[in-house]
Formats: C-alpha cells, structure tokens, sequence
C-alpha cells in the first residue's frame, strides 16, 4: 500500500535515505524556512505544524498531526492536500509538494496517524480517524490567506496520494464536498474485496495472506528498513494498529477466511461504501505491475464516479505495489495539469480519457523495458470495445491441493515488478507445478490479438469437498513452448458448492498484452498460489471447458513512439563529459545540424575522411565526397579495403567521421540522430535470435523501434522475404539464403524513404537474385532511394542507376551507369599487340584504349569503327576481329587500375 517509498519504486528519488538526505539539506526549527532550488526555480516557503485532533469525533482524547505547508507567494492560489503511502510519512511527499508550490498551488502534506511524527492508532482511512483528520485540514486551509477560497470556510482544493494516499484522497472527497479535485493513484476501492478477491460468488474470497502479512508486519514493526522498531503500548505484534484491526488480523491470518465482523471493518474504510458520493472531477492512475490493487480496483472507481456525472479519466502506467520502472515525472505531470484544470480553471490539455503505457520491446543494453503509451478518446472498462472468441482445446483433467497448500504454485511476487513488464518480451517469474494444474491450449493464431481488459472464461469444477480454491491465469505460449505469464498476475476464486461439480463463469486478471502471430493462449487453473491461503486440507478438483475463452480488445488505442530511455544516453554522456562536449563545441561551429536546402536530397556526402586507432598514415576512407537523389539505386563499388563498409558504417552513425560531413534529407548524421529513424539498412549480416521464429524476430526488432506496428508494414516486408512456411520455423533452421532474405526484409520494415543494402543477394539462388533486382527497382520507382554495395558487377549494372566508385579510401568516379561504362561506343580489338595501347588512345576520336587479355579495350569519341579499324591498319596493328564491348566489369577494372 505504498510502504514508505520501499514498495513504491515507481517513484524513484522518494526513497527514505533521499528523504533523509534531503531534510538534512533544509533546517526546519519549529516555524518557517526557505529551501532554495538552483538558479532558475522560485524558492518555496516551508511551514512546519503540529495540528491537535480528536481522536474520534466528540472524544477528549486528542491526536497530534505533524504537517508541512509549502508556498511560493502570500496571494491567494489553488491549494492541494497531498497524502503519503503506507509506511511512509509527509517527508517522502516534499519533492513533489515543493513542485507544486512552484507551479501556483498552496500544498498541504501531513503524516496519518501512526506514521512519521503523528500520534495514535493506524485505523486504515477510518471515517472517523484518519478521514476526519482530512476534513480537519481543510478547515485549517480556509484559514490560510495564501489559499484561494470559493466561499467562506470553503477552500479551492484538490488531493492527491498514493496507495494509502489514494484511498485518503477519494474518502476525503466523499466525506466532504469542499474538495474540489481529486488524483488517486494505484488504490483501493473496496478493500475487502483487494484482500479477500473471488471471481465468481461465494461465501468470501481468497485471502491474499502475502501482501497482508507484508502490509501488517510494516505497519506492526514501523517500516521494512531493518531498523528497530517503534514501542507502542497494546498486544505484541500490533504496532501501531487499533486494537480493533489487530484482532481482525490475528482472526482471518489464523482461518484464512474473512468473518462478517472482518468484511464490515474493511468495507468501511473503502470509497465503494460511499461511492454515491465522490462527484468531483477524478483522474485514476492504477499500475498494470500490481498484485495488490489490480486495474480492476481502478476500473471500479473509474465507473462509479462517471456514474455521479463527474469527469473521469484513466491512466494505466507501468509500475504498481509489484514494482515496475515507469518514472514518476510523467505521472505527477498529469496530476498536474488535472489541478490546473479543474483547480485554476485553466484551458489546459488534461490528457487522454483513457491510457495505457505498453512495453516495446527492450533498450540497447537488453535489460530495460523500451515504454511506449497507447491513448483512446474514451474510457472502454475492462470489457474493452470488442471481444475476440479464442477457442481453446483440453480433456478434463484432475488436479490436486497438496497437503498445506505448499508446495505452492508461484505467479506474483511483491518486488518483481520490472520482470512483470519483461513478460511481454520473454522474460517473467511463474512456476506451476506437476499435478497442480490444468491446462487448455488455443490453435496457433493466424492474426496478431493484442488483450486489453479481462477475459473471461467459463468452466465446469468438481471437488472432493464442498469449495474449490483456484488460480487462473492465461500464459503467452510462443511456437517454442516457451511461455510467460503477463504482468506475472492470476485470478483467484472460490467456487462453493463444487462437491457436485458447478459451471462458473472466471474473469481472469485485467492486463494490456500483445499475443503475437503464431504464438498460443494457454488457459491455466491452478490449485495453489504462493500469494494467497491455499486450503490446509489436501483435496481434489476435476476442471473442463464449457465454453471458448472471451477477450476484450480496444481498437481505438493509438500508439505514440516510445521515448529514449534517459539512463541509455545520461550514462554515457557522463562518462565522456568533458571530451564530448569539447569536439561538439568544435564541430557545431562549423557544421549546421540542419540545411534546409537539401531536405529533399536522401544523402550527400562531403569531404568525408575516416583513420582507425592505429594507422596514423592510411586512411580507411579520404576526402569522400558525392550526392544521392530520390528515385536512384546508386551502386557502391569498390575493392576489397575500398572504405566502402566504412562508409556505410559512419551514414549510419555507427562511427564518427576524423573530418567532413554527412547529410541525411539536409540533417547532418551523428550518433542517434533522429533522422537515422528514416533509414533502413542490411551492412554485414543480421543478427537474429535463432530460438524465435522469423515472423517472431521481425515483429521483437519492430517492438524494440518503439513505433506504431501499424507503420511496420509487415506484410509488405514478408512478400518480399518470401519464406512462405518458414517464416513460423526458428531461424536456427535457415540456410543462408533464407537468412539473407529475412535481413532484407527485416531493413525494409516502415518503408524507409533510404534503404542501404550490403550484399544483399549473398545467398541467394537466380531466381531469387532477379526478385531481388526487381525489388529495389520498384522500391526506388515510388520515389524512395536504394544504395547497393555487390561484388556481383552485372546484377549492379542490371539494377542500378547510378553508380559511385571507390578504390583505397577515396571517389575514383561517380555518375550514371552508362556514364560510367562509357558515353561513346565502347570495342573490343582482338590483337596480339596490346603494347600499342599507347598510340591508339593518342588517335584523334578516341577517347581511350587499353590493353586488355583479349586485345585492346577501345572507347570511341567521335570515330567510327570502321574509321577505327582503318587507323589500325596504318599503325600496322594486325586486326583479328572487332566488336562491341560495353560491360560495367571492364569499366571498374580499368577505373580501379587492374585487378580486384
């Protein structure tokens, strides 16, 4: 529920040691302080209070409430109350309370009750403990003079919390209406429902005995950071709980089944108990890695307050109580922007109706998530849109709860957030064991399904007792067998009266997950789950399918492109600081990143020149320079050592050119350039991963780009690829050709405007070098530009329109082909008198002759042959035969001086 800023990792930088580390930054004696930010940030006003409250209403007793109030000015201005997590207290809520205060808002945060500095009892957001405290607060901002008022005694308010400071936050709204705007965030709705959750009726739900005992020991012991505990008076093992909690605990962590008098307590500390209430404008944040208040939790919020006719809007981020990496700046942004709009009436964008962060594949060094968000115009629940019917095949099948329940199944886990979100590309936590669970497979599918909401599923239980305790789950079953479970999360359920077998309908976890081409759903029903209280006694269960599986898709989510990672590129820039800033300074004052005048030219290159660590005097490349107009499918020739990899390596921004400068559409190429973005490029092999199927690597290397699949153009590429039944094979079982086309078409995903291909009919057979000819032919008619580097000199001469020539690192000649070959006639003498070579190309009307194996090479330039052979005769050449000769092999040889 927050725990401190331990379990909330999705907000990094609110860590108690930063807290600490912080506050020891500020000194704070009683009254006011001033804490100062860099050069540009306004300073901002820190006020420290102790507030008295009563224990409960009319009581005598009193609590005492530490608070912070933070302001940039004295005039009146929108004021916000903001609540800390479980286990946490007001200081892990200063960044975000000095932010606020810099964008126009009074903010208010104070420690609840039993956490931090304040007095009393935890009576988990009671209604008449920490809830009235809330309405107390606003009281005490009526009085502020920096605080807005709407009327007399009635603030302009809004409040905003997480977990434990999200259900403050929608009570607080419910209990009193002079809250203006509220910002919940990964919390509950009804908390009976959260700990004891079912998906089909029952007499109670399954106990989630692992968060509970985490969620009860941290606030029994003060904290999960190993430091001693706080003494409190009342029972062992209760903390700072009210002995009411304490004994509801101690009673259903023993049963493992809720009691009336357990579900009354919880109910009542839940907004579902006065949902007719909440009728402010709310934006509801629930994370996707949480076990402990799923999106169902949110969805419910979601659906009751735009059923009161306020505005709602949702926001799934990646992150949660599970873990997760999703920062918070984004998410506090559009807190944000939701108080200036509802709070300063400001006619500001408050974001979509509904969004969904998506995973796209992993970052460049393997380990990270790439995160990319989905948005839609309207909220669709977790029914979604649109359903898709998944048939699913499986005998009935018997499965055991062993003695115990242990050992157990294993799904979630609290802190596992970040491989909950690498599910979606491989990697996760989930364990079922042998004879434990049921299992139900779909066909392989035959068009991408991408899960937005719950599914639902409807089976037929019979047990050897009168419940069934069991865990459903839908897995991602790729063509290897591999499979992952996404966002690591399973749906319990107690079915009663199962001793006669019953057909229930089992809503299983709501997630956001892409079930890619070819790969299966797998339906699993287990008998155990390390989360929660499995039955003690062994039992039996026997699971069939009575119908297929239903899931709901939303179709009008558009994706966004997915941002850099921050630690991708902060990291290095850190560890060259000094150095890159130096050679950027001296570049930059010579080289414009952009020229608007060559926005339409795909590529020019000038003065180009390249050295390798280590050869101070020969030059990979040198003084390199030529132009690359749309439509062409240049040629790039050249020897063995010619700098032609190397050339294609620095276009790409693999490498950094020693001098000159390269332009992509008039931006100049650097390292990560977003321009590169319009490039496509196959230069020395492809790397795929073998154990994936082609399809499957194709679809991982476009997830990893972060764009819209929909501009991947898939179908495009694979006709190109032309593996037909291969494609859904690994690839470790490809032949080099098949490789070699996958790699094509992997450069030709989102039809970039450059393709670069090097080799690019290496392996394959005639057939399907012509394709390959007549591919890149097309490609550059729709007005795109194609360069080619091939030792095979008749498919360049065949397929290319222009041609650029290399040979030691520098330009021998570029030009049209047929420039290249020659402008006039070009023939070939047959003569064994190649030695006078010389005197031919010294003709009048030649324009060059050269001894070639079979005689003499001769380009006309204004002569005749006949005129030619005339000549020759008076030279006293013996002439054994003329004829034409125009072949792009000899022109190369002759431009290179000799032979490759």
């Amino acid at each position: 529920m927050g725990f401190g800023g331990v379990w909330r990792r999705w907000r990094p930088g609110r860590r108690r040691w930063l807290a600490g580390a912080a506050a020891g930054a500020v000194l704070v004696v009683g009254g006011a302080a001033v804490a100062a930010g860099g050069e540009e940030q306004v300073a901002v006003r820190q006020e420290e209070r102790r507030l008295s409250m009563p224990e409960v209403p009319g009581s005598a007793g009193q609590v005492s409430i530490d608070t912070s109030f933070f302001t940039t000015g004295s005039t009146p201005r929108p004021a916000v109350l903001l609540a800390h997590g479980f286990g946490g207290s007001k200081d892990g809520e200063r960044d975000q309370a000095e932010r606020l205060a810099r964008q126009g808002y009074a903010v208010l945060t104070w420690s609840a009750r039993g956490f931090g500095a304040s007095t009393g009892k935890i009576g988990l957001d009671a209604p008449d403990r920490e809830i009235a405290d809330v309405q107390r607060l606003v009281d005490w901002l009526a009085q502020r003079p920096e605080v807005q008022l709407d009327a007399p005694g009635d603030p302009r308010v809004g409040i905003t919390g997480a977990s434990y400071g999200g259900g403050a936050a929608l009570l607080g709204a419910a209990y009193d209406p002079r809250i203006d705007a509220v910002s919940s965030q990964i919390t509950w709705w009804n908390l009976n429902e959260a700990l004891f959750p079912q998906a089909v009726g029952g007499a109670d739900g399954v106990f989630k005995k692992l968060w509970a005992g985490i969620f009860f020991t941290t606030g029994s012991a003060g904290g999960l950071t190993g430091g001693q505990p706080k003494q409190q008076d009342g029972p062992v093992g209760c903390g700072r709980f009210s002995d009411e909690l304490c004994a509801m605990y101690d009673r259903v962590a023993t049963t493992g089944r809720a009691d009336a008098e357990a579900v009354g307590l919880l109910d009542r500390s839940s907004p579902s108990s006065v949902a007719a209430r909440i009728k402010v404008p709310t934006l509801v944040v629930q994370g996707q890695q949480d076990s402990l208040f799923p999106l169902d939790q949110g969805d419910r919020i979601a659906k009751a307050v735009a059923a009161n006719g306020a505005p709602v809007a949702v926001d799934w981020f990646a992150g949660g109580h599970d873990g997760g990496t999703e920062t918070s700046e984004r998410v506090e942004g559009r807190v944000a922007a939701w108080f200036d709009h509802y709070l300063k009436k400001q006619d500001n964008d408050t974001g979509p109706a509904f969004r969904v962060t998506r995973t796209g594949g992993l970052d460049s060094t393997g380990f990270e998530a790439v995160l990319r968000g989905a948005s839609a115009d309207s909220y669709p629940g977790l029914g979604g849109t649109a359903t898709r019917t998944v048939e699913l095949t499986g005998r009935e099948q018997s499965i055991a709860n062993p003695p115990g329940g242990a050992p157990p199944n294993i799904s979630a886990l609290p802190g596992v957030g970040a491989l909950s979100q690498l599910s979606s590309v491989g990697a996760g936590l989930a364990i079922d064991f042998p004879g434990q669970f049921a299992s139900f497979d779909s066909a392989p599918l035959d068009s991408t399904l991408h899960l937005t909401g719950a599914p639902t599923v409807t089976v037929r239980v019979q047990a050897d007792r009168p419940d069934a305790v069991l865990f459903a789950k839908v897995y991602d079953l790729d063509p290897e067998g591999k499979q992952t479970l996404p966002q690591q999360l399973a749906a319990p359920l107690r079915v009663t009266g199962a001793a006669d077998g019953k057909t229930v309908t089992v809503q299983l976890p709501a997630v956001d997950h892409e079930f890619a081409v070819g790969h299966r759903l797998r339906l699993v029903l287990a008998s155990s789950d390390l989360g929660y209280a499995s039955p003690v006694e062994p039992a039996t269960y026997r699971i069939a399918l009575a119908g297929p599986l239903t899931v709901p898709t939303v179709d009008g989510l558009h994706t966004e492109a997915a941002p850099l990672p921050a630690r991708v590129w902060v990291l290095p820039l850190l560890a060259v600081a000094v150095a890159a800033l130096l050679l950027v300074r001296f570049r930059r004052t010579k080289v414009a990143r952009y020229d608007p005048a060559l926005a339409e030219v795909p590529l020019r290159i000038s003065g180009l020149s390249k050295r390798y660590h280590g050869s101070a005097d020969r030059y990979a490349v040198r003084e390199l320079g030529f132009r690359v107009e749309r439509g062409q499918v240049l040629g790039l020739l050249g020897p063995n050592g010619a700098g032609k990899t190397t050339t294609l390596r620095m276009l790409m921004g693999l490498i950094q050119p020693d001098e000159g400068e390269i332009r992509l559409f008039g931006h100049a190429v650097r390292p990560g350039a977003p321009v590169l973005s319009r490039v496509g490029a196959f230069v020395e092999g492809a790397g795929f991963l073998p154990h994936l199927t082609g399809r499957a690597n194709l679809r991982l290397y476009w997830q990893a780009t972060g764009r819209p699949a929909e501009d991947a153009h898939f179908e495009e590429a694979l006709a190109i690829a032309d593996l037909g039944e291969a494609l859904d094979r690994a690839v470790r079982t490809y032949s080099q050709g098949m490789r070699q086309r996958l790699a094509i078409a992997q450069a030709m995903l989102g039809m970039p405007e450059l393709l670069i291909l090097d080799e690019p009919t290496n392996g394959l057979d005639p057939p399907q070098i012509r394709e390959m000819r007549e591919v890149m032919i097309r490609y550059a008619a729709a007005g795109r530009t194609v360069i080619v580097s091939s030792h095979l000199l008749s498919e360049v001469e065949q397929s290319c329109t222009h041609l650029v020539v290399m040979d030691r690192g520098r330009l021998v000649s570029s030009g049209p082909v047929a420039e290249i070959i020659g402008g006039g006639e070009l023939l070939l003498v047959a003569t064994p008198a190649t030695e006078l070579a010389q005197k031919v190309a010294e003709l009048p009307g030649v324009g060059a002759a050269e001894a070639v194996e079979q005689g003499l090479l001769v380009r006309l330039d204004g002569m005749t042959a006949s005129e030619l052979v005339a000549e020759l005769v008076k030279l006293g050449v013996p002439v054994e035969g003329v004829g034409p000769h125009r072949r792009l092999e000899d022109a190369f040889l002759s431009l290179i001086g000799g032979t490759a």
